[in-house]
């Protein structure tokens, strides 16, 4: 048996242990979302051919517009917050030996606290009676209908950041602990400082990390919109009124066609989003 064929034979063996996963991928991810594309083009109603005109009426949509224009906005604020904020602790815990465990413990905790829990803080803290403006009051300040008023919005911001915060330090730290100590130590040597060796080192050596740090966070992000229904309902306040409230909404008034529209709308701007990232993280690998 010559070289040749033992590596075709390897070959062969690897593809059959991913066929499994190959099959559940199509299975339950690909043909149900070429359903969801070709509902797109279709009467939920009639079952006829439409064309663009769902997506028409999608991009019409005041609803949609406004949802659009919220989950965007929340996107373009939470996700450098989130990623500046956590690389910043990741490099501060990672310097503090001592007790770095219990700091990771203390910021995954979080993400451990169920869902109803959080929206039972959510009610305490952020009620226009509730606590934060009785502490405001006795400051001497008027503080917001928190929930009824555009500063909604930054309590869905300040409660997906509280809530990924330990996640995205957890992975920062697992990036900064492949890097070798010894370019730290070569570089001091030369006579580089802090910052020269975080730039110099840290950052280039953290884009793998980044790349799945950002597209981790832009998944979580969706998962905000749990608290925020509970907390609010189907019709929250228009500054939180998220894509995901459109779908529950239109799935309950059985929109079918509008909301495969929307679905192929919006999955095509996040694939669009992650090549982006891929592309920017891959020429600066090549730099």
């Amino acid at each position: 048996m010559t070289i040749h064929t033992k590596i075709k034979k390897r070959e062969y063996k690897g593809l059959l242990f991913l066929l499994p996963s190959f099959l559940g991928v199509g299975l339950f991810w690909v043909i149900p979302y070429g359903d969801v594309i070709r509902r797109s083009f279709f009467s939920a109603v009639s079952s006829e051919f439409t064309g663009l005109k769902n997506y028409q009426t999608v991009f019409e949509n005041q609803a949609f517009r406004l949802a659009a224009a919220n989950t965007l906005r929340f996107f373009c604020i939470c996700i450098p917050a989130l990623v500046t904020m956590s690389l910043l602790i990741a490099v501060l815990l990672t310097r503090r030996k001592k007790g770095m465990h219990i700091l990771k413990s203390m910021f995954l905790l979080p993400m451990a606290i169920p869902v109803a829990s959080v929206v039972l803080l959510w009610k305490v803290l952020f009620h226009s009676q509730g606590l934060l403006n009785h502490l405001l009051e006795l400051l001497n300040f008027q503080g917001p209908d928190w929930m009824n008023t555009d500063a909604s919005f930054f309590v869905l911001v300040v409660s997906y950041l509280w809530r990924n915060l330990g996640y995205d330090i957890v992975l920062w730290v697992a990036g900064l602990g492949a890097i070798p100590a010894s370019l730290y130590e070569a570089a001091r040597v030369d006579g580089a400082g802090e910052w020269k060796c975080f730039v110099k080192i840290t950052l280039p050596n953290l884009l793998p990390s980044l790349f799945t740090i950002v597209v981790l966070s832009l998944l979580n992000g969706f998962k905000v919109f749990r608290e925020a229904w509970l907390v609010a309902g189907d019709y929250p306040q228009n500054s939180m009124y998220l894509l995901q409230h459109l779908f529950n909404n239109w799935y309950r008034d059985m929109s079918f066609d509008k909301m495969a529209a929307a679905a192929v709308v919006t999955g095509s701007v996040i694939l669009v989003l992650i090549l982006l990232l891929q592309k920017a993280w891959e020429g600066g690998d090549s730099i």
